[in-house]
């Protein structure tokens, strides 16, 4: 019985000390959906601009002999 009691007085200061440390930054409404939910996508990295290398003309064909 006192292991019970032990380990909730642990895990009580445990949280305790995360929410302290956290501060106000601690969401503790829930999930959310819809409009509630804020989510700004992070915006997609650019892509390295590469140039395509300009097409060189055809070789002129052989003639056949």
């Amino acid at each position: 019985m006192w292991k019970i009691v032990v380990g909730f007085v642990v895990f009580a200061a445990i949280s305790l000390f995360v929410i302290m440390k956290a501060g106000d930054q601690v969401d503790m409404s829930g999930e959310k959906h819809g409009a509630d939910a804020v989510h700004v996508p992070e915006p997609a990295p650019a892509a390295p601009a590469v140039e395509a290398p300009a097409a060189e003309a055809p070789a002129a064909p052989a003639e056949a002999k």
